[in-house]
């Protein structure tokens, strides 16, 4: 106590002058030359660069307009939300597109699905719907006599289910707190500590393999979602219900090889008698008591959210059961629906004070425009490369992979989409850059586009070696209960596992799902 107390009034001793000027001076000529680097790699392509084609200027252009907005992407000499939102400029400027067609990427129904889910995410959050579920679930796990690897299943599963309906980051932000709570009373050496870094490597990759279940548990996902119906207007959207037929196999699996890894590694035989002596249920119910009974607007967000679900399951079914969108001859969205429900919140009483709604516009201040302006990008640069010729150029100089076999392919991208992500970008930009590359290649060795699609941007979420490379990754990180060797210990293999996981998938039964699915292309 007094050491933290004397760590705190400590006084920092100031740099020289000179010093300070020096490091200042740096950093600003770094962050300067960062900012400088996207504008001078796009004068130089549109320079130097010859492109062949019908609209070899056009291609030029975006080939020179991807690599300013890469480039400050990832380096980050401009926050990335602004820079999402330079396709607003670039393109018209540059030649590329029309004002008012870049802009309408950024109001897709693939953005109106996002920004519903995310207002009905932070309906859950407000009123700690998510942290009741939580402790319930683990109460029923935490068993008597204690089984710890029954225990991590509770948490994993809780934090995976949170997963499938809001986003990776806030769940993971959501549910840690929670974890470690249930951990405070255990020491911090021998099998307690094992287990404490089960627990919270369980949350940060269930947080992801829970998202890739369903169409808005991730942001990857989405842009997935908007670059097909960017490429292929005439196909049949890839809806939710198509997705989670799909999504969900494939993150149970997943699912259970993590929990297999963690109990292996970090909960052997025998540890439950040592835990029980600090672990036991009266810390969850003392924790369910201080949430109270639950209310009515509880109930009213979890009906509304539950509703929305049913009606995504079943807008769209299949060709032989059509789903209630067909009533509407198809022209409701999985955005429709999601910004219909969302409204409901602001017209449905809390019953808490006189007047007051579920949700107010304030409460809905935390929307994470980041994403939805991330979105919309991805969305407008598909829609460039596709139209500007630069796609049919860059797959030319694929025409090697037409001799390579489709099961050498998949798992090869996968391998590489998560690789960039863990070293270079984050997941939705990698996911940017290589699906439209993917889509040339599909075209070359004849397969469907989604067969390589999916693994491109599945594996782009298989970042799960290095704390940096995600933000949840990140949030596990910090609590101090694993280092980097955890998570290579967990991560290498569950990498290894997803990746033979999409291999055996993407053949069966996703040519089964996504097949079905014309290009309209021949």
């Amino acid at each position: 106590m007094d050491q933290h107390t004397h760590t705190n009034t400590t006084t920092t001793p100031l740099l020289p002058l000179h010093a300070s000027e020096t490091s200042i001076k740096s950093i600003f000529t770094l962050k300067t030359l960062f900012v400088l680097l996207g504008p001078l790699l796009c004068t130089l392509i549109c320079l130097f660069v010859k492109m062949d084609g019908p609209s070899p200027t056009t291609s030029r252009n975006m080939l020179g307009v991807l690599a300013w907005v890469f480039a400050w992407w990832l380096t980050e000499a401009v926050p990335m939300p602004i820079t999402s939102m330079s396709p607003l400029f670039l393109f018209p400027l540059f030649g590329i597109a029309a004002a008012d067609d870049v802009a309408r990427a950024y109001m897709d129904d693939v953005i109106s699905l996002v920004l519903g889910s995310f207002i009905l995410a932070l309906a859950v959050e407000h009123y700690n719907i998510h942290r009741r579920l939580a402790l319930n679930i683990t109460l029923v796990f935490c068993g008597d006599p204690l089984n710890p690897q029954l225990l991590l299943l509770g948490i994993c599963a809780t934090t995976a289910f949170v997963s499938m309906w809001m986003h990776n980051t806030p769940t993971t932000v959501m549910m840690m707190p929670v974890a470690t709570g249930i951990l405070q009373r255990l020491p911090s050496s021998g099998e307690a500590s094992k287990f404490c870094k089960a627990v919270v490597l369980g949350v940060i990759y269930t947080s992801a393999i829970g998202g890739m279940s369903t169409l808005t548990g991730t942001g990857v996902n989405l842009i997935l979602v908007g670059m097909w119906k960017s490429y292929f207007p005439e196909a049949q959207p890839l809806s939710f219900s198509t997705w989670f037929f799909f999504g969900f196999p494939m993150a149970l699996l997943l699912f259970i090889a993590l929990w297999l890894i963690l109990c292996l590694v970090y909960c052997p035989k025998g540890s439950g008698h040592t835990l029980s002596a600090y672990l036991d249920k009266a810390h969850i119910r003392r924790e369910l008591d201080v949430l109270g009974p639950m209310a009515f607007a509880e109930k009213m967000v979890l009906t509304v959210f539950s509703v929305l679900i049913v009606l995504w399951m079943t807008r769209s079914i299949t060709d032989d059961i059509p789903g209630w969108g067909s009533l509407f001859n198809d022209r409701v969205g999985d955005g429709t629906v999601s910004v219909m429900m969302a409204t409901l919140l602001f017209i449905i009483p809390n019953k808490k004070q006189q007047g007051e709604k579920l949700m107010d516009w304030n409460k809905c201040k935390k929307l994470p425009w980041n994403i939805v302006l991330l979105l919309g990008a991805g969305l407008a640069i598909a829609e460039g490369v596709r139209t500007s010729g630069v796609a049919d150029v860059l797959s030319r100089s694929l025409d090697f992979l037409g001799k390579t076999p489709y099961l050498a392919v998949a798992p090869a991208v996968c391998v590489i989409s998560g690789m960039l992500t863990e070293l270079i970008t984050s997941n939705n930009a990698t996911t940017t850059i290589m699906v439209p590359l993917l889509i040339q290649i599909a075209k070359n060795i004849n397969v469907h586009p989604l067969l390589l699609m999916v693994p491109g941007a599945i594996g782009a979420q298989f970042a799960f070696l290095l704390p940096t490379a995600t933000p949840s990754n990140v949030i596990g990180f910090t609590t101090g209960h694993i280092d980097v060797v955890d998570m290579l210990k967990t991560g290498f293999p569950l990498k290894i596992a997803g990746t033979l996981v999409l291999s055996m998938l993407m053949p069966t039964l996703g040519a089964l799902v996504f097949v079905s699915l014309e290009t309209g292309q021949h």
